[in-house]
């Protein structure tokens, strides 16, 4: 997520060690530790304004396309195309990002997304808008996103150095995902009381606030980052530096797989809404709220560990997956909706440790072009699983649509955590505690020290 001081600066210590190893030290620190520093304050303040109107913006705009076309495939499509620019630029953006300054390139980006969302509030409260507008607007805002995201992220570093990056990342996550408990609600009166034209233009409004954050900051209180220089092959140095090192290239693997076939909760909960449930956009705002209660669960809790271990990514990818394969056969709307919690916390452990983990594992003057390939991967993986998701679901039906991501996701889980296990030295170890099955790993010596004892 962030550059650092210097293009050839060593990496942060103990990063890739075994999966059983810490991807920073063991200390835990203040939740909020990292909003005593001014400018990530203003930043963090901005952000929460800014993400309640995306996830505004997000509601309003799925609602809207199913409203025109009546089609799961359509809203997939929708989808597709706001993540498409980051599947096709992604890794171009984070070679801009490693040479631009970064807050110069934020006002650029998120300006761009601000007149975005006003032109189309407009073409909404106005009666013009038609599902090619939305299909328009999707993908400029995917085009600002594949500059925003990276500079974004690598931003956070800049304004609170490594020693408060953990728990500044978490926080964000924790920033996001509060905006997710506002904004649907907030997006559901809206829709259902004045028009879904209103929770654009909260959302194009809603970006004067972080605008103003980037202009207030002191550049003084910022830490120097030396820019990566304008030079040939950066991309396949970026490329090679990941494929190198499993602790990066099989998390990025394994949030490949869950953000292109499980991810897609505009497409499952849309259509759970509409054909399962036969409810409106008030409830289909409510699972993304209560997703949300336990997103932002996950991401406090990361902020307060004090290590990012893969064991844990493998763990909570399997139980995600299992979740969504539980809530995909559940018969009862509350009981599905309550199922939203525990489906957003480990999804965001997920998130948050697959994250922090591989920013840690990096070399800063590498973190960009990093940062930008897990971007592309987790988010650009859309425009391929949405349509795919939307058609099952179309098809098949929204059980089956989502009992397949969480398939997905749960093997991949399984097989990814092996590799990352054996890649570390380690073994699976199956015994008795106390009368009880133990399941763990272990390191390969211990392994063959036990099996000699026995």
């Amino acid at each position: 997520m962030s550059s650092g001081p210097g293009a050839h600066s060593t990496p942060a210590p103990a990063t890739h060690d075994t999966p059983e190893d810490p991807v920073e030290d063991t200390r835990k620190s203040s939740m909020f530790s990292s909003l005593k520093i001014r400018n990530y304050r203003l930043f963090f303040i901005g952000q929460v304004v800014s993400n309640t109107g995306t996830w505004m913006q997000r509601i309003a705009q799925d609602w809207l396309v199913l409203s025109l076309t009546g089609s799961a495939t359509a809203v997939g499509v929708t989808t597709a195309l706001q993540f498409l620019p980051m599947l096709l630029f992604g890794l171009y953006g984070g070679v801009l990002v490693d040479r631009l300054p970064k807050r110069p390139t934020l006002l650029v980006t998120q300006t761009a997304m601000a007149m975005t969302g006003l032109a189309l509030a407009f073409l909404t409260i106005t009666g013009h808008v038609e599902v090619w507008h939305v299909y328009v607007a999707a993908f400029a805002v995917g085009l600002a996103t594949v500059v925003d995201n990276p500079a974004r992220q690598s931003f956070v570093s800049e304004m609170v150095g490594p020693d408060q990056l953990q728990n500044a990342v978490s926080l964000n996550s924790a920033n996001f995902q509060s905006a997710r408990m506002i904004g649907p609600a907030v997006a559901g009166l809206l829709i259902t009381g004045v028009g879904t034209g209103w929770a654009f233009l909260f959302n194009g409004l809603s970006f004067v606030a972080p605008i103003a954050g980037l202009l207030l900051m002191r550049a003084r209180e910022l830490h120097p980052v030396q820019r990566a220089p304008r030079g040939k092959g950066q991309l396949r140095e970026g490329l090679a530096y990941v494929a190198g090192r499993p602790e990066l290239v099989w998390p990025i693997v394994l949030v490949g797989f869950i953000g292109t076939f499980a991810f897609n909760f505009p497409v499952y909960l849309s259509a759970f809404a509409d054909e399962v449930f036969h409810v409106g956009a008030g409830t289909y705002s409510l699972f993304n709220t209560l997703m949300a209660v336990g997103s932002v669960t996950g991401a406090l809790l990361a902020a307060r560990r004090g290590t990012a271990r893969l064991r844990l990514l493998a763990a909570a990818a399997l139980v995600f997956g299992t979740v969504e394969i539980v809530a995909a056969v559940t018969p009862s709307l509350w009981l599905f909706a309550l199922l939203m919690i525990p489906l957003g916390l480990f999804g965001m452990t997920v998130n948050v440790t697959a994250n922090t983990g591989i920013q840690m594992a990096t070399d800063p003057a590498m973190r960009g072009r990093v940062m930008a390939l897990y971007m592309m991967v987790f988010l650009g993986g859309s425009p391929v699983g949405a349509p795919i998701v939307g058609w099952i679901t179309d098809t098949y039906g929204a059980r089956v649509g989502l009992a397949a991501g969480g398939a997905v996701a749960a093997l991949a889980a399984v097989v990814i955590g092996l590799i990352l296990a054996r890649a570390g030295g380690l073994r699976l170890s199956v015994g008795w505690n106390a009368g009880h099955p133990r399941v763990r790993f272990v390191p390969r010596e211990q392994r063959e020290e036990l099996a000699t004892a026995a």
